[in-house]
């Protein structure tokens, strides 16, 4: 677990380019999975405090971002708020409270210049396995390493190109496979696949004359001026496909089978022009987070006490922004409470501001099936069956789950099943040594949360040097009583993917509580040792 070497190193320029970077070490003291939000994060504390450990990030795509350099579609931008969506020791100085998916991407990219981390990424490397072992304390960590373009392919060949033909040489490499051991093994990979989106199986679309596209994986060359667009979803995707296409499109239907509770917010912070002159930066930064993280955790409060007051708010809100005799129940009066599923957000009311233009109509209905000339709805609650035309079709349909970015665990050879386990304070799994996960908050900035598992992990790692601890687990309690989902939301994709998530208790330390300044108290201040933790030589 200690380590007196400096952290494993490639050349700074890797961190804007696809190359995969040097070879990884065959051992570093902490492999964190996945350059995006949450790893650069996670790897920008941990070389922080620990400058003398050797650490590696290792990254499946062929560029650092995550969510925010994949994710391409028109308008793409924050969900939450930026001054609590960007890291506590480097703040989100920028005025847009809700930013463009590029401003966050080189938001990521600068952190990981100025604290080092793009040094330490390997891109185009992704973890197929990895397996504990109690007789040595390590992780053996499964890695395919992937060609980042035609040129690296074809120079692996070139050893056997005698016997490679010209049809060979243009196929892709297959990826090589390389393991490396590490001491600590911290996936920070999200909960989503990034190689494909959830799509439905819609009865007729191969009948479809015109393009159909799913928001994850957005064509550059796709033009949609003049064009009608129908975009099939009511999620934040869909809320932020729906006035950013509206721009150029001749006209933009969202065709949503149930609505979804919509909050216009600023896209801009905005301060008394006495409060910027007189506070110094680092107390404007922590008084500008602290209203944020309060705000949010407020709605929260209010909407599981009071749903039904919560509701009247939305819903006048909305009322407020649309035309005389819209109909509101139909298309923003979900029928579930407030927080069971996301609240969604619309930056300065865009969404609103398209319907009230007419650039942009909300149908909510099912889809029947696809026709050449567009989408046939099925004519629910005595509406009539008819046809939606469109020229393109975006299925904004949501994710898939994955945990771990697909990599399989195991502790002595022994499969770990992660839905079997029960989760330690939202970042470790019962049993299993030497291993961290960052999940975010549902009702809050992600960030927020990410921020607070790389403390703790530092001071449990500070610990273990003190003692000459080798490995830490939580031990499973004795009596487990009830458990429930991991993320307690009955949005689609998490009704889908929840059998692969891991379970939360009912109580600290194995409840994941959606509660910011509680858990600072259960991360910061806890006692290491008495919440169930083992540790071992």
């Amino acid at each position: 677990m200690t380590g007196t070497t400096r952290a494993a190193s490639t050349p700074a320029s890797s961190a804007r380019t696809t190359a995969a970077g040097d070879p990884l070490p065959e051992h570093v003291d902490v492999l964190v999975v996945g350059a995006g939000l949450s790893g650069v994060g996670m790897a920008a504390r941990l070389l922080r405090d620990f400058p003398g450990r050797t650490l590696a990030v290792v990254e499946a795509r062929h560029a650092m971002g995550g969510t925010w350099d994949l994710f391409r579609y028109p308008g793409v931008r924050s969900d939450s708020d930026m001054f609590t969506l960007g890291y506590a020791d480097r703040p989100w100085r920028d005025r847009r409270s809700i930013a463009p998916g590029e401003a966050i991407r080189d938001y990521v990219r600068d952190t990981a210049d100025e604290s080092g981390v793009a040094d330490v990424v390997r891109y185009g490397h992704r973890v197929v396995s990895a397996d504990w072992s109690s007789a040595e304390a390590l992780w053996t960590v499964t890695v395919d390493v992937e060609a980042a373009d035609r040129a690296e392919a074809d120079a692996r060949v070139d050893d056997r190109a005698a016997t490679v033909d010209a049809t060979d040489r243009l196929g892709p490499a297959a990826p090589r496979r390389v393991t490396v051991t590490c001491g600590v093994l911290v996936a920070c990979s999200g909960y989503y696949r990034y190689d494909e989106g959830y799509t439905p199986v819609f009865t007729g679309q191969d009948d479809f004359t015109g393009r159909v596209v799913h928001p994850q994986h957005w064509p550059d060359d796709l033009d949609v001026t003049g064009r009608r667009v129908v975009v099939i979803g009511s999620g934040a995707t869909a809320i932020t496909l729906v006035p950013a296409l509206a721009e150029r499109a001749e006209h933009v239907t969202m065709l949503q089978r149930s609505p979804t509770y919509v909050l216009s917010l600023p896209s801009r912070r905005r301060r008394p022009r006495l409060w910027r002159r007189l506070l110094p930066v680092g107390i404007d930064d922590a008084l500008t987070r602290w209203r944020s993280i309060g705000m949010a955790l407020l709605s929260y409060q209010a909407s599981r006490r009071s749903p039904a007051r919560m509701k009247a708010f939305l819903r006048s809100g909305v009322e407020r922004r649309l035309p005389e005799g819209f109909d509101v129940d139909r298309h923003f009066q979900p029928s579930y409470d407030p927080w069971d599923q996301r609240l969604c957000i619309t930056p300065d009311g865009a969404l609103f501001a398209a319907l009230r233009a007419g650039t942009a109509s909300i149908v909510t209905d099912g889809v029947e099936r696809f026709v050449p000339e567009g989408v046939r709805v099925e004519g629910r609650d005595g509406q009539e069956a008819r046809v939606v035309p469109a020229d393109v079709v975006v299925t904004a349909t949501g994710l898939n789950l994955l945990l771990f970015g697909g990599m399989r665990l195991s502790v002595d050879g022994a499969p770990v099943d992660p839905a079997t386990k029960l989760t330690y304070k939202g970042f470790m799994l019962a049993d299993v040594p030497n291993f961290a996960f960052a999940i975010g908050y549902t009702n809050a900035s992600w960030t927020l949360k990410i921020d607070l598992v790389g403390r703790y992990l530092s001071r449990l790692l500070r610990h273990m040097d003190r003692r000459g601890w080798r490995w830490a687990a939580p031990s499973s309690p004795t009596r487990e009583g009830r458990t429930m989902p991991l993320i307690d939301l009955s949005s689609g994709y998490v009704a889908r993917g929840r059998h692969l998530l891991p379970r939360q208790g009912v109580r600290a330390p194995w409840r994941m509580h959606q509660n910011y300044p509680r858990d600072v108290l259960s991360m910061r201040f806890s006692s290491l040792t008495r919440d169930g933790m083992r540790f071992g030589r």
